[in-house]
């Protein structure tokens, strides 16, 4: 086996690696889509559920930076 030969085997494993991740991201999103899909239907606010879940994500001092920035636009545009 040559250096090309074992370079182009690799670089296609990774490229099936990727392509099976994207069909796995691909259905994840799907199921997503279904949970919001029933929580709405529930009654609850979908884009509220959505920016929960962003928050969450962030650790809690770049979360308080956010909410004091909104704080601070909405002050400054009326919203209060």
């Amino acid at each position: 086996m040559t250096v090309e030969n074992v370079a182009a085997d690799q670089l296609r494993l990774f490229i099936e690696r990727i392509e099976r991740l994207e069909e796995e991201k691909d259905g994840i999103a799907g199921d997503i889509k279904d949970v919001y899909g029933e929580a709405k239907s529930n009654g609850y606010d979908v884009k509220t559920m959505r920016t929960i879940v962003r928050l969450r994500k962030l650790e809690a001092h770049h979360r308080a930076e956010a909410e004091a920035l909104l704080d601070t636009y909405k002050a400054a545009l009326g919203l209060d």
